[in-house]
């Protein structure tokens, strides 16, 4: 009985000393920390901050305004000559409207007056061509009659004599000569001018319907009509200049809005948050005259929380980014899995410029691990525990399984 004491003692005792071993040397972090990264709002223009009052450590949501900057003194002076150029080009486009309306009007006048011309020299070539063709019908019906009685008077030709005698030739007697008598040299000349006049009547008729004219000069149109073509081709030529300056006006709109965006854009600049978290640190007060790239606020990003730790050089060696971890909570107790994201090792001073909390002189001393653990964005209903203090545990321990029924 005292033997089986002795030996049920010293298990106890050895399993007592493994269960401490295990915890305290196991792979483990000396200490470790809720971080989160710090994002730096800054000025994109130069002007004058105004800022609501904010208490820090207050709740910020995505696109929520936490400050604007104002610039009265905005550059417009290339916003002024697009406008300038723009009224410039209105005016232009009026004018051309206005000469190609008094264009269009002696247009249609001339083309009255042509249309007027052209109807009156048909009708006169129509009325000349009808005298024409009655004179010409006169002279025909006087020569006819002249023809008929000179057939009149035209005798009858005599019988060929038959030769007598016994000579082998017979004789024969030549005919006298008979001179018929022509229509008079005037009446012949008058025929033909007045044919000739006909013929050239009926061109130049067909010639007026098809709007040319080819009678009283040289000219195949009347002054009116070459006036009308040329106002005609003239007026194409504003049409087309139209149309260009209504494109130039609307392109000179367009930059002219465009330049008016990028002229508000520089006359103000809110500045708001691009994701959830805190206000970490105003770095501007309300009134201050900012220069472009001046900070004025500092947010904590609570979508980037990790838990940064140092452990020993041993531990540090044995892990690779992609292991499982756990984290600990000092005071509640409450554990949390995780993933190894970075070893940075020793000198990792410079990797906390852009976290909310900064490594101390012992943890610097060591070998810096960060660990990404999801289930902290839960924790006390969202509540951002940047700060939260707890243990990196990156080895099974002894005490785990009791830990699981807690």
């Amino acid at each position: 009985m005292r033997l089986t004491r002795l030996v049920l003692g010293l298990i106890l005792i050895l399993v007592s000393i493994w269960v401490i071993l295990g915890e305290q040397l196991g792979g483990t972090s000396a200490n470790a920390m809720v971080n989160a990264r710090l994002a730096t709002l800054r000025s994109p223009i130069a002007g004058t901050v105004t800022m609501p009052d904010l208490a820090l450590g207050a709740t910020i949501r995505p696109g929520e305004e936490l400050a604007s900057v104002n610039d009265p003194h905005v550059d417009q002076i290339r916003l002024n000559d697009l406008v300038l150029e723009w009224q410039y080009a209105q005016a232009e486009r009026d004018r051309l409207r206005e000469v190609i309306d008094e264009t269009a009007q002696a247009i249609e006048t001339l083309s009255v007056r042509a249309a007027r011309f052209g109807r009156g020299k048909t009708r006169e070539v129509e009325i000349r061509l009808a005298h024409a063709r009655a004179r010409l019908a006169l002279l025909e019906r006087q020569a006819n009659d002249g023809a008929a009685r000179v057939a009149a008077l035209e005798p009858e030709l005599p019988q060929e004599p038959q030769g007598t005698g016994t000579g082998s030739e017979a004789t024969t007697d030549a005919a006298p000569e008979i001179l018929l008598p022509d229509l008079p040299t005037g009446l012949a000349i008058a025929l033909e001018h007045a044919r000739e006049e006909v013929g050239v009547l009926q061109s130049a008729l067909s010639a007026a319907r098809d709007g040319v004219f080819l009678v009283d000069g040289v000219n195949d149109s009347p002054f009116a009509s070459q006036r009308l073509a040329e106002l005609r081709a003239r007026n194409d030529g504003f049409e087309a200049a139209y149309r260009a300056q209504v494109r130039q006006v609307r392109a000179l709109a367009s930059r002219i809005t465009e330049e008016r965006v990028s002229v508000n854009r520089l006359g103000e600049a809110p500045l708001a948050a691009g994701f959830e978290g805190r206000l970490w640190e105003v770095l501007a007060h309300d009134g201050e005259n900012l220069q472009r790239g001046e900070p004025v606020l500092r947010l904590l990003n609570c979508e980037s929380l990790i838990v940064t730790g140092s452990v020993s050089e041993s531990v540090f060696n044995a892990l690779r980014p992609g292991d499982g971890a756990q984290f600990r909570l000092s005071g509640s107790g409450e554990v949390f899995e995780g993933t190894v994201e970075r070893l940075a090792g020793a000198g990792a001073a410079s990797l906390y410029d852009t976290l909310a909390v900064a490594a101390g002189r012992e943890h610097l001393e060591r070998y810096d691990v960060a660990v990404s653990v999801p289930g902290l964005r839960d924790l006390d209903g969202g509540a951002c525990p940047v700060g939260r203090t707890g243990r990196l545990f990156f080895e099974n321990r002894p005490l785990d399984w009791l830990r699981g029924l807690l």
